[in-house]
């Protein structure tokens, strides 16, 4: 929780706050615009006021009934930086406003009513950390790890992923001559699972068919170490945009990307049946990544997964026609929410009696990666029993 603030930063929180409870926009694109607005907020009090805002909509069911019902935006920071929100009595509170999360949301959550349950919400409401993914096309991860601690930056190495350090504190990195030259990406250690799970091979035809701005089509690229081709595929050339830049200074010339119109684009049939292995990140609901943008709990309901599911669907359908016989398809989502994830999966194996699951643990073994068996044939990440952002995933192979 916050400490609390003075006057001055009190009252810029509670006009950043107001605005963020519209929800008209994603919370930190209006974070930083009222930042640009307001430039006499020196770098900390921009700090400060933006945990506290991103506190309150983590903690937004507590610290409303902390300030009382109809409270005005002034009454939710104080009720914030005071703590009484932490205090509460929780029998007072229904397992929703326990957890902090809307009653829809609750109602689907995919672990077991009780302590599970509410500790993976809880680990849910918790800030992110930063995870660092190493390019081994340029840099091995204990040299990586060295030269970011001679420059006073402390890392550890990820608990999953082999290629993952996660960065202690919030250090400027930006800047580093590790992150300039393409030696280091930022990737969450959950991400850079599925690109493992993928599992793509030297000299292979693989397709990132959703890419957006292109973190796991590098990562795949540098799994292949640089040979066979990846095609970077996205609906929007402006996620697409920096791609390429960030290819050359990876030093991997694998990588291709091509905004495409939709799943449907006709430029996609010289692919059909010629590709070892499809990434789907399919678009969703994104809920799986509440300790970056806690406002995806209250600016969603149940018909806008409905709505996704649809969709993903039809991505998935359109991917499968690139997947050669023998190829892996890897159906993946930053969501955890069963409509999004294994019932797309379902209805797909349903129309689709040529693909299969295999076993994502196994596959995962063979890329050296040990999770613990939670008894799914699929992938299911969370911060609680996985330390990273929430993530499904299922990978599919088509018979030969």
């Amino acid at each position: 929780m916050s400490a609390p603030l003075p006057a001055v930063l009190h009252q810029h929180t509670a006009r950043l706050l107001d605005q963020l409870l519209q929800f008209a926009h994603p919370a930190d694109a209006t974070v930083q615009q009222y930042f640009r607005k307001n430039t006499a907020l020196g770098s900390r009090d921009r700090a400060r006021v933006a945990d506290a805002v991103f506190g309150c909509l983590r903690h937004l069911r507590r610290v409303r009934h902390a300030a009382g019902e109809g409270a005005s935006a002034e009454a939710l920071v104080e009720a914030w930086t005071s703590g009484g929100w932490a205090n509460l009595d929780a029998s007072m509170l229904s397992p929703a406003e326990r957890a902090d999360l809307p009653d829809w949301l609750m109602a689907r959550w995919p672990w077991p009513a009780g302590e599970v349950a509410s500790a993976v919400a809880e680990a849910f409401n918790q800030p992110a950390p930063l995870d660092l993914r190493v390019n081994i096309v340029k840099a091995k991860r204990d040299a990586v790890q060295a030269a970011l601690a001679a420059a006073g930056i402390e890392t550890v190495a990820g608990r999953w992923a082999p290629h993952a350090l996660r960065v202690i504190g919030k250090p400027a990195l930006q800047r580093h001559p590790l992150m300039v030259d393409g030696s280091i990406e930022v990737q969450d250690e959950g991400s850079q699972l599925l690109g493992q799970l993928l599992g793509a091979r030297r000299g292979e035809q693989v397709v990132d068919f959703c890419a957006g701005a292109g973190g796991k089509s590098l990562q795949i690229g540098a799994q292949m170490r640089n040979t066979g081709r990846v095609h970077a595929f996205d609906v929007s050339a402006g996620r697409l945009s920096e791609l390429a830049q960030r290819a050359k200074r990876a030093a991997l010339g694998n990588v291709q990307p091509m905004a495409i119109r939709d799943e449907n684009d006709v430029r996609l049939s010289r692919l059909a049946g010629k590709v070892d292995r499809v990434l789907v990140d399919a678009p969703c609901s994104g809920l799986g990544t509440l300790r970056r943008n806690p406002d995806l709990k209250w600016r969603q309901g149940p018909e806008q997964l409905a709505e996704k599911a649809v969709l993903q669907g039809s991505i998935l359908g359109a991917a499968a026609r690139l997947v050669k016989p023998g190829g892996v398809l890897v159906y993946a989502t930053c969501s955890m929410m069963a409509e999004e994830n294994i019932g797309v999966v379902d209805a797909f194996l349903a129309e689709h009696p040529d693909f299969s699951i295999e076993p994502a643990l196994p596959a995962l073994a063979r890329q050296g990666v040990e999770l613990p068996d939670d008894g799914r044939s699929t992938l299911l990440l969370d911060p609680f029993h996985h330390d990273t952002d929430g993530f499904f995933a299922a990978r599919l192979v088509r018979c030969v």
